[in-house]
């Protein structure tokens, strides 16, 4: 069944916009809350001894999260079940926190990546997972439905927890297992995107004893992610190459992604993340099942797993998806190029903070630098445009006979030393060309040339309509 709110990353959108209006979010706690409570009477608590669910609500540093919060925090209260407020945390916060405090799900308001004037709200289990999709439409059904308040005697409560930043801080430091000590003589310049790691992270990093010097930590509501963290790293690289720094990492406004820039000032990427991940946890004979990474990962990480013996899967596009392909080969370390890395032997979900403490672990025990770590994944060229779609479908577009003749020229050309992949944005109206080869200035031409019909007819079917 195809949900309607719901997408790869929880339900997002520009503030104002259906779905992201507060009169939506209200519904939303509302939805959500009685399949809270229909799900605690259906484990047999009987009506009259059944103690109210709780959920807990977090969010990055959006001025509008505000907002969502009180919208969703009425929404709960009215279905009768009780919210815990932990204020600005990063949405893997809330996935360890609500299994911390038996929460029946955590909630976090957060758009990611994307700029302030968008937000979102995405819910994890009382696992700290995502929800799977017969429980999102479970939501959605509820949402149809006329919003009924529960008797004034049965309204939720609500409270802040002041006390989460420490247990997540703790949470963290408890990742990073050391060989050889900590971090003490490190330096690290740290990147929290004006977002909701800012009052997390540079503690984290301090206790652990490294020399942490942080840019992008003086969220003003509108700052988030503009021009900085995951999606902007050239004031980081800029940084790490002024302080000397042995290793940069920036993080992404709600926190689930992190990059790194090594000592020279070269970006690393997800993939490159990933396989030193893997190599560490190959070398201390801790790696169970296949990495997994996505259709997006680079051609150069697989061959480089393939020459340690180490063996690789692809997912579709989306952490929910690697952590699904993961659990299925019974994996425990995936991820994406964009930074969102899954070790499952340390958390339930994609953690920025985490995946960057298992690298500078992996730095630390093997006394190398992060450029000596990711050499053995030589890169090929690869090349993503992003085609804005407007309202259009992106289904359509990739169904288009023009579009695909030119997926099968360039793939022709390529032949066995390329390949060719389109796929619609899961959080923006865009179309994602993407072409890897051997020969840099094929693949750019080629990526271009997919993007440049695949705009046209995107123009012409938004004028025919």
């Amino acid at each position: 069944m195809a949900q309607r709110y719901f997408g790869t990353d929880g339900i997002r959108g520009e503030v104002g916009q259906s779905p992201m209006t507060p009169e939506f979010a209200l519904k939303l706690g509302w939805a959500a809350g009685r399949v809270l409570v229909r799900r605690l009477g259906e484990r047999g608590v009987p009506e009259n001894a059944r103690e109210r669910p709780q959920v807990l609500i977090g969010k990055d540093t959006r001025l509008s999260g505000y907002m969502f919060e009180s919208a969703l925090e009425a929404g709960f209260s009215s279905a009768g079940v009780d919210v815990l407020l932990v204020g600005p945390m990063p949405t893997p916060a809330i996935a360890y926190l609500a299994r911390t405090f038996r929460a029946a799900a955590g909630v976090v308001i957060s758009a990611s990546h994307n700029p302030y004037h968008d937000n979102g709200v995405k819910f994890f289990s009382h696992f700290g997972q995502k929800l799977d999709d017969a429980l999102e439409q479970e939501i959605e059904a509820e949402l149809d439905l006329p919003l009924k308040c529960v008797a004034s005697d049965r309204l939720g409560r609500a409270r802040r927890v002041e006390s989460a930043p420490g247990r997540y801080i703790e949470f963290c430091k408890s990742t990073a297992r050391f060989e050889n000590g900590g971090l003490s003589g490190m330096k690290v310049v740290l990147d929290c995107a004006h977002g909701a790691t800012y009052h997390v992270a540079p503690d984290v990093f301090r206790e652990l004893g490294a020399s942490v010097e942080v840019i992008g930590d003086r969220p003003d509501g509108l700052n988030i992610n503009r021009d900085c963290g995951s999606t902007h790293p050239k004031g980081l690289v800029e940084a790490v190459r002024a302080a000397g720094a042995d290793v940069g990492v920036a993080l992404d406004g709600d926190g689930d992604r992190c990059i790194m820039v090594d000592h020279d000032g070269a970006i690393i990427d997800g993939d490159q993340i990933l396989y030193v991940i893997a190599s560490a946890r190959r070398r201390d004979d801790k790696l169970e099942g296949p990495v997994v990474g996505t259709l997006m990962s680079n051609l150069g990480l697989e061959l480089a797993l393939k020459n340690d013996g180490v063996a690789f899967e692809r997912a579709q596009v989306g952490d929910r998806y690697v952590f699904e392909r993961l659990k299925a080969m019974k994996g425990l370390i995936g991820g994406e190029s964009s930074g969102h890395i899954l070790c499952l032997d340390r958390a339930t979900t994609g953690d920025g903070i985490v995946s960057a403490l298992q690298v500078l672990a992996a730095m630390v025990d093997s006394g190398e630098s992060l450029q000596t770590l990711i050499a053995p994944v030589d890169k090929c060229p690869q090349i993503l445009v992003n085609v804005p779609i407007g309202r259009g479908s992106a289904a359509a577009l990739m169904e288009d006979e023009r579009v695909n003749a030119a997926v099968r020229d360039v793939e022709s050309s390529l032949g066995d030393a390329g390949r060719v992949l389109l796929r619609p944005s899961g959080t923006e109206p865009l179309l994602r060309v993407m072409v890897e080869g051997i020969d840099g200035l094929a693949v750019e031409e080629s990526a271009n040339r997919i993007a440049e019909i695949v705009r046209d007819v995107a123009q012409q079917t938004a004028n025919a309509s």
